[in-house]
């Protein structure tokens, strides 16, 4: 990972799949997930992400979960 050979100590990314497009076996980068949210909701859980990133250690991978509010019922008219 080009993050990792630039010694970067944590990367954060919204590419859930990461973990599955990679091998993260051996890394010595921490690695936080937010998910694929628009910004007006990632905004709402920068705490979160931030409380994740202070806590990463040298290989650890963690999702920091970010719902979508309800989708709001069909209305025909």
């Amino acid at each position: 990972m080009a993050s990792e050979l630039a010694g970067f100590e944590v990367l954060l990314t919204s590419d859930k799949n990461l973990r599955y497009q990679q091998n993260l076996t051996g890394r010595r980068i921490a690695i936080v997930v937010f998910g694929h949210s628009p910004w007006p909701l990632v905004r709402l859980h920068i705490a979160e992400i931030v409380a994740a990133v202070e806590a990463a250690t040298i290989g650890s991978y963690v999702e920091v979960d970010i719902p979508l509010p309800p989708k709001k019922p069909f209305e025909r008219s």
